[in-house]
């Protein structure tokens, strides 16, 4: 029994170098590119897709005559709030991205007033209550003086997919609309369709 135990040992040394050697072989290499640089490996929904996306739209939405309309009828520019913008895609999307950055495209338009969201209107109004309690009268910030929203933007991302063998088109339609919380009218509606065509892909639907 003894020497068995003895004569293992080097064997299991060998397991244990291979191991790590294989560990070794596989590990990832990483570039670091620019944040910026158009990337599409997957031919999934990217951040280049939401950053172009919502920069074309917006763009679209404040050359529209709805802005120079509620501008000239009320002197001041319109407060704008995003509402939901749904994934009805076949495929995982961060909405939030997206959302943000439409939210980052109005807001450095400097053509409207951007309102908080809900979650971010809660945080806020708990501050304010912390404040109404622990801060000093002249540095506390007073409740109902909040800026109400003129316009809410709401939308949806959709997706058709289209393969054959080895190809695949993947069709994406983002559509959103600007509505008037004053009377539920709907002063603006944009639509944005992207079309890739991928080889071999490794999605199935």
């Amino acid at each position: 029994m003894a020497f068995f135990t003895i004569s293992i040992r080097p064997f299991l040394l060998v397991g244990l170098c291979a191991m790590t050697l294989t560990a070794c072989s596989t590990a990832p290499k990483i570039d670091r590119i620019d944040a910026g640089t158009t990337t599409d490996l997957s031919g999934d929904w990217n951040d280049t897709d939401s950053r172009l996306v919502s920069e074309e739209m917006i763009q679209d939405a404040l050359s529209r005559p709805w802005l120079m309309n509620f501008v000239r009828g009320n002197r001041q520019q319109p407060a704008v709030i995003v509402g939901e913008v749904r994934n009805l895609s076949h495929e995982h999307i961060n909405v939030n991205t997206f959302v943000n950055d439409i939210e980052r495209a109005l807001i450095n338009s400097g053509r409207v007033q951007f309102v908080a969201s809900a979650n971010e209107r809660s945080e806020i109004r708990e501050e304010r209550r912390d404040q109404d309690i622990h801060a000093r009268e002249d540095a506390r910030n007073p409740a109902g003086r909040e800026l109400g929203a003129d316009f809410m933007l709401k939308g949806s991302i959709n997706t058709i997919i289209d393969a054959i063998a080895k190809k695949q088109t993947r069709y994406y339609q983002v559509d959103l609309s600007l509505i008037s919380l004053a009377d539920n009218r709907k002063v603006w509606v944009g639509q944005k369709k992207i079309k890739k065509a991928i080889k071999n892909p490794q999605y199935r639907f």
